[in-house]
């Protein structure tokens, strides 16, 4: 038997099927890097539309988890797919490097007395270190960034950007220095942020202590009694007693129902729908006497159990019946609703009680407290309210209870001095800050559309924003206070320049170290230098001023102004937020056009990932087993808009369709074997039928995946380019193009038709997989044919050459399309058949079609082709009136009959068919072969 193998066009390429990618993609990384990549794209990008992605900083602490993977993955897929649309799109990397977790991190390692300008010294090495690390993961996961130029918030320029941000803000009139209750924890010294608070289980005592009405006749009146003829007592439930000496008022619901009730040898005041649950708990029998409703109640003084002062009744809708006596015990220093309901009532900033020092201690002079921890107060503090006769119950509760993130130690509301962003404040157009940022919101697009209302939701309820702090490591507060007054100094804005410009110079040690004659003089004795620094979302909130419009100069012609800004949907109530306000505050605008928000990831039943569990995925072990490209395509694969499921076993799925897209890949480019496009590419109007319909499938694809693209939805990208290697790639062309990529002869119209199509395709896909599977996407850009190659894909832009078929052409998409129905329908009726051992191979296999006129018109056009089309060694048209013992399918108008051929098979094509044998020179081959190797080769037409 004559071995015709090497009359074949086989396939063959270099592109290796498995991919291999934990072990490859490092070196394609270092070639990246090499050849200068990232700068190349910039060179290339200068001159056109500029498209800014502006980086939210993630914090400078710790290795990146897998929630950062997607965050960068996400950013750096859209900067991909924009560069390749045309648009000059940079990317600068940014860190947040201030605040506390830092701070904390220095002073367990080295401990808490170093000193305030040691201390800072360490943050700052301590931060540089993360970010070298946290880079290098990033950079392993195919992310082109300006890594080697990133913004970090404690580069010098940058600290003095913050600074002239601030004193734009002064300026504008929206900052304030005020007495506020902030979260304050005493390890710390400082107040909080709200992100910086976790809520933990704590014992507490929990009590009942009565005020003794001073105004009876007023209580007797709003109870509609003539008098009152026992002692009457408000009674409160609390379960922080230290709070109890700083109490000035009470708080009751308007419009709750309120019960004046007689226990013997008093009243009590409480709410109507608390009385049973209340006596039982003081173990008490009572009768209700009158009822009035809490309006009537305003204004009616009371005795402070402990002190010689008043505590009135005030109005708060806040007040609730779900536990205690609908009474609360108002002390304004320590409560975020106490302190609002008294000022509302016209409590001044310095007739509020702030008993606490910063510590934890009571001031020294508060009778009976002094110089205590408030912790060791509140059983002592019980102790005299019971030989006072005013406690009514006393009982140990476990309840939910604000915790340092850090120290783990419980926090308190305390009101300090601080400085703060009015929300409220008019500015210089008329407009509030909280309006200017609801008008933003309005101008600005959300994806997905449900952020809209979250964030718009979170500035209408929003209090001032404090933007103070008391630490050492964060950028400071530049302000001189007059000693007397308490106010800032007329030229502070002026001032507030000059030390941005030693900042500049020297950091934020230089602020620390100013002595301030420096820059007052002769005034210097009358002010004090403010120590505070600024909270660290004004750190990352104001990078739009100083690195789009400063350090990196990424802005385009409208202004300082990101085109998209994309972070977890945690960041409504961070970044996104606190950007919006800066930005709105300095330019009167958001500082972005468009907000990206994605979801948090959890493990494949939706549980929260933590090592409890032993369900956390770590990006780095991804990297080093499947690869960057599976982690990058399993992050496009997901819906990121809603919680993001991952488990070994979805990357593993994610894995097995990695490997589809990249054998298709591997298909193209085998078949591409011998081709030279420079010489071979075959115009469209010559090519054959069922070639144009291919490149015209992929033209049609490609304009969704650019549209996908630009809208941000990658999931669609890769769903549709995933089906289109699977169905109309995988499932049909390449399936029926074999034959004649193989047979036919290797210079012939037929053989270069379709591998112009496969030329075509492949350019195409390459591009549009670049932005998911970066490595995999420039490893084929690399084996495709042809001169004029750029370096890299990343250095292209979208495929141009793709055609789309003619409105008029007579095998248009609708014929394709009825072809493809009909040739499912054969191919179930051929693996029912196979699976029933009726028949074995497809090209063993002969077919007669019992066909309706309109699928009998479409497939005699055809002609002979149609087997080549249906992949078996013969095909025979009947009208369906004659169908008998045939298999219905499930294309109306078709029914099939199926058997194997009696014809011998051609060794070389493996056709079976009749003319094999008859050849006496090649008694192996069927005519068509004979003509393909030894004549001028055969002639098609469609397919």
């Amino acid at each position: 038997m004559t071995d015709y193998k090497a009359t074949l066009n086989l396939p063959d390429t270099a592109f290796p099927m498995r991919g291999n990618l934990a072990k490859r993609e490092p070196d394609m990384l270092k070639a990246w890097q090499d050849k200068g990549l990232y700068q190349k794209i910039r060179e290339i990008s200068a001159g056109r539309p500029v498209f800014i992605l502006h980086d939210g900083p993630p914090y400078a602490n710790g290795n990146i988890h897998l929630g950062h993977a997607v965050n960068k993955v996400l950013k750096d897929i859209i900067v991909k797919a924009k560069t390749l649309d045309g648009y000059d799109a940079p990317y600068v990397p940014g860190w947040d490097c201030h605040g506390l977790p830092i701070e904390h991190k220095v002073e367990v390692t080295y401990g808490k007395n170093m000193g305030a300008d040691k201390t800072r010294e360490l943050c700052r090495e301590y931060a540089q270190t993360q970010i070298e690390g946290q880079k290098e993961d990033f950079i392993r996961l195919g992310v082109f960034a300006d890594w080697d130029n990133p913004y970090k918030t404690m580069d010098f320029a940058n600290e003095a950007g913050e600074i002239r941000a601030l004193a734009k803000m002064v300026e504008g009139g929206y900052v304030f220095k005020g007495l506020k209750p902030v979260n304050w924890c005493f390890d710390c010294g400082s107040a909080l942020a709200e992100a910086e608070v976790e809520y933990q289980d704590k014992k507490s005592l929990a009590i009942d202590v009565a005020f003794h009405c001073v105004e009876a006749d007023k209580l007797a009146t709003a109870f509609g009694l003539n008098e009152l003829t026992k002692p009457a007592f408000a009674v409160i439930w609390t379960t922080t007693p230290w709070t109890i000496p700083a109490n000035q008022a009470m708080n009751i619901h308007p419009e709750f129902e309120y019960a004046l009730v007689d226990t013997g040898d008093r009243l009590l005041l409480l709410a109507a729908d608390l009385v049973e649950e209340s006596l039982a708990r003081y173990e008490l029998e009572g009768t209700v006497v009158a009822k009035a409703a809490g309006q009537t109640l305003e204004h009616i003084n009371f005795q402070h159990p402990l002190y010689d002062r008043l505590s009135p009744l005030y109005l708060a809708d806040y007040v609730g019946i779900d536990a205690g006596t609908g009474i609360v015990h108002s002390a304004p220093a320590y409560g975020e609703d106490d302190f609002a309901t008294c000022r509302h009532y016209g409590m001044a900033f310095d007739q509020i009680l702030n008993l606490v020092k910063a510590d934890g201690v009571y001031i020294e002079d508060l009778p009976f407290f002094g110089g205590m921890s408030i912790w060791d107060a509140n059983p002592e503090i019980v102790t005299k309210l019971s030989e006072s006769d005013r406690l009514l119950s006393c009982k140990t509760i476990k309840h939910s209870y604000m915790h340092c993130w850090r120290h783990k130690t419980p926090l308190i509301y305390r009101a300090t001095a601080q400085w703060f962003v009015g929300m409220d404040k008019q500015a210089s157009n008329g407009d509030t800050l909280r309006e200017q940022a609801l008008s933003a919101i309005e101008q600005t697009k959300f994806v997905p559309a449900w952020g809209k209302p979250r964030l718009h939701g979170m500035i209408v309820n929003r209090p001032d924003w404090c933007i103070s702090r008391q630490r050492n490591w964060g950028v400071p507060i530049p302000f001189f206070l007059h000693k007397e007054s308490g106010e800032l100094h007329p030229n502070t804005v002026a001032l507030m320049e000059q030390v941005a410009l030693k900042v500049e110079q020297e950091g934020i040690e230089a602020w620390f170290k100013l002595d301030a004659a420096e820059l007052l003089g002769n005034e210097a004795d009358q002010y004090e230098k403010v120590t505070d620094t600024l909270d660290v979302w004004f750190d990352s909130g104001t990078t739009h001023w100083h690195v789009l419009r400063g350090s990196h100069s990424m802005g385009h012609e409208q202004g300082p102004r990101a085109d998209l800004y994309l972070e977890g949907s945690d960041q409504h109530r961070g970044w996104f937020h606190s950007s919006l306000l800066t930005g709105c505050a300095i330019d009167g605008h958001a500082p972005y056009r468009e907000l990206l928000t994605h979801g948090f990831t959890v493990d494949e039943k939706g549980y929260k990932m933590s090592k409890s569990l032993g369900n956390v995925i770590v990006p780095q072990e991804v990297t080093d087993t499947l690869g960057a490209d599976i982690l990058r395509l399993w992050i496009a694969s997901t819906d990121y808009s809603g919680e993001m499921a991952v488990s070994k076993q979805i990357l593993q799925r994610t894995a097995d369709s990695y490997r589809r897209i990249r054998n298709t890949s591997r298909f193209l480019l085998a078949n591409l074997n011998g081709f030279n496009p420079e010489t071979d590419l075959v115009a469209p109007d010559d090519m054959l039928a069922l070639d144009r319909w291919a490149v015209d499938a992929a033209a049609q694809l490609q304009v969704k995946v650019i549209e996908a693209y630009n809208s941000y939805r990658f999931l669609d990208v890769y769903q549709q380019v995933h089906h289109f290697c699977v169905q109309e790639l995988g499932g049909f062309y390449l399936d029926i193009i074999k034959d004649r990529q193989y047979t036919t002869k290797a210079d012939s119209l037929a053989r270069h038709s379709c591998q112009t199509a496969l030329f075509h395709i492949a350019q195409a896909l390459t591009r549009w997989i670049a932005p998911i599977l970066s490595f995999t996407s420039d490893e084929i850009y690399e084996a495709l044919p042809g001169e004029g190659k750029k370096e890299s894909i990343f250095l292209d832009a979208w495929y141009t050459n793709l055609f789309e078929l003619s409105a008029d052409d007579s095998f248009g998409r609708d014929f394709w399309g009825r072809i493809l129905a009909v040739k499912d329908a054969v191919n179930k009726s051929l693996e029912q058949a196979r699976t029933e051992k009726l028949v074995k191979a497809s090209l063993s296999t002969e077919i007669t079609l019992y066909v309706d006129d309109e699928i009998y018109q479409d497939l005699q056009r055809l002609k002979d082709e149609v087997r080549f089309v249906l992949i078996t060694s013969e095909v025979i048209l009947k009208p369906i009136s004659e169908a008998v013992d045939t298999r219905d399918t499930e294309l109306p108008g078709l029914k099939v009959s199926l058997k194997t051929s009696e014809h011998a098979k051609c060794e070389r094509c493996w056709h079976h068919r009749e003319d094999v044998g008859t050849h006496n020179d090649h008694p192996e081959l069927c005519s068509r072969c004979i003509e393909n190797v030894y004549g001028e080769g055969e002639a098609r037409q469609f397919a």
